[in-house]
This record gives C-alpha cells, structure tokens and sequence, in this order.
C-alpha cells in the first residue's frame, strides 16, 4: 500500500464468527494480537483529537442526499472520507475498504474520481452497495417516472395476489398484520417492473422496517415494543410512533425521487450522483478475500472494523436479513 490513512482502532479487526475458526478462542488472545499490531504499525497509526463525533459517525449522513436513504447506524460519514482523501492529497488511484458495509467509502471516493473496492460479508450490506450501483450507473429518467408512480399510486393496494414475509425464530411477530399484508402486496406488485425498478423498491422496503415494525435496533440486539406482546420486564420499552406501511414506503420512496431529482442539468439526471470513478464489491469474509487481492496495488485504505464481541451484526440487521431471505444467521 502506496499510503496509508488510519487511525487507532481496538480491538483488531475481525468478522462475526471469525475468531474461533482462525484458532483465537479467549479474550486474552484478542489483546495480545491487537497490541501486536498496534507495534508493528505504530508508524502509520494516528490519533486525530480534531475529528468530531458527527463527522465520524453515521449522524453527518441524515441529512445528505443519497447516503441518508438507509440508516446504517455503524457507517462513519461521507464527509469524513472526504476529508481525510483531501487531507492527506490523494486524488487518484485505487481505496480499499475491507469492511464495507454500506460502501460510504466507495461511493464517496468514488465521487471524488478514486476507484472504490470494497469487502462485504454481511447480506444487507452487499444489498445497499449493489443498489447504489444500479442507481449511479443504470437507472434512467424513465425510471425516475416510474418511482414517482408508485410514490403517487400506490399499486400494491390493487395487488390480487401476495408474497410470504420470510421470517426467523427472532423476527416471528415483529410487525402489525395489516403491516405484513401490505409488504407482501407491495412484492407482488414489483414483481411485475423492470429490474432496476424491482432492485430499488426492495431497497425502499428494508431502509422502513424498522420504523414500520415493533423493533428497534439497540446495540447488538433488538428491543421490542410492549405492543408486540412479547415478554416484557418491570420496565416495558414502548418504542413511540410505529409507522403505517404506506406512510413509511412513500416516504422513503418521496425522498429517493426527491434526491434523485435534485439536479441543476435536466439532460443528464444523475450528474450529481453518479460516481466518477467506479466500484468493486468483494463478497465474502475479509481473511478469506484479502489474501486473493493484488499487493502493493492500493493507495489508501479507509474502514470502520466491527468490534470483537462488542456487535452481533446478525442480530442487529435481523430484519433485513429474513426479508433478503437468509435462512439461517451465524449468531455467537
């Protein structure tokens, strides 16, 4: 790697589940390698007391077009990667982000004409980067139209047939009926658009389930709300405002378009949005994919690791994941 931009992170990097397969099997061992490696980088680590929490979290993101349609709690802000890309010079060249997540380090390097690659091992994460893709890269105006049709028309609710909700042991229950039947209306109604169309909906759908559900995501796990009947303790969590199903989609739906539109050249659409530079997503487990890439081919790297028995992405990210149709999550 040409350059380096990092900072201090503990403990090491690691994938859920990772640590018993590579023989790490106490948390003993965890800190004697994270120290191990604090050693043998200590050259290129820095601690930056200037970056403030809003830039480095999510939180930057909420109110930036495109980046705001999927509250991905755990992303850090694309203004951070821009920062750090206009800091430290780098303005060409090739990014590395081995924990992609919800890829805001691609598409913001991209964007700024630095070609994004990313590594994503969890479902929901590949999903988002995927869609994102279809939209800088595939979508057309017609497109748009027809996004602004559903938004206005809502045809699900003239759908005669409906799809299943795939459920798992820890999501049964987690939304109203009248919720379930229209999300499994509004899959059979898109089945009938185009495929970018198809892909873009879906997205719709999983940037709302949380809102529209009796969850709410807290840390490694989910709280329910007393109204989903599930037990509750001396202190029953009553989450506020759960959203109706059409209220949720066309409101997510109302702000893609909105984004979408938000262009000053009315003959090219996505000027604004689209990537200067392309991305490239590697599926699968960061051990197994880093050691296949190129040496000494990136010029920076930017990443957020997940922390070792801290965060249980599976758990978190349960709902998107049973929609997505994941029929078993690694947990533990």
């Amino acid at each position: 790697m040409r350059n380096a931009i990092t900072n201090i992170v503990s403990p090491i990097p690691v994938e859920l589940g990772d640590l018993a397969e590579s023989g790490v099997t106490t948390l003993g061992e965890v800190e004697k390698l994270n120290k191990e490696c604090e050693k043998r980088w200590a050259a290129k680590l820095t601690i930056a007391n200037n970056l403030t929490r809003s830039l480095v979290s999510f939180q930057a993101n909420k109110g930036r077009a495109v980046y705001r349609w999927y509250k991905f709690k755990e992303a850090f802000s694309a203004e951070l990667v821009e920062y750090l890309l206009n800091k430290y010079r780098i303005t060409e060249g090739v990014s590395l982000d081995p924990f992609a997540g919800s890829g805001t380090a691609l598409f913001a390097a991209g964007a700024l004409g630095i070609r994004g690659e990313g590594i994503e091992l969890l479902p929901i994460g590949r999903t988002i980067i995927t869609t994102k893709q279809i939209i800088d890269w595939e979508l057309q105006p017609s497109d748009v139209a027809l996004l602004e049709r559903w938004r206005d028309e809502r045809p699900w609710h003239g759908a005669e047939a409906t799809k299943p909700i795939n459920e798992l042991r820890i999501t049964r229950g987690a939304y109203p009926a009248e919720t379930v039947d229209q999300m499994g209306r509004f899959l059979a109604a898109l089945t009938q658009e185009n495929e970018r169309i198809k892909a873009v909906l879906l997205f719709a759908l999983l940037c709302i389930l949380e809102s529209i559900s009796y969850t709410r995501k807290d840390g490694q796990y989910l709280r329910w709300d007393y109204r989903s009947g599930r037990r509750q303790g001396e202190k029953k969590f009553d989450k506020g405002a759960i959203l109706t199903f059409d209220k949720a989609i066309t409101n997510k739906l109302n702000e893609i378009v909105t984004d979408l539109r938000a262009v000053d050249a009315p003959e090219d659409l996505f000027a604004a949005a689209r990537s200067k530079a392309g991305v490239l997503l590697h599926s699968g487990s960061c051990l197994q994919v880093l050691p296949k890439l190129e040496a000494n081919y990136y010029d920076c790297l930017i990443t957020s690791p997940p922390y070792c028995n801290r965060y249980d992405y599976t758990r978190t990210y349960a709902l998107e994941l049973a929609l997505l149709g994941v029929a078993r999550l690694k947990i533990g």
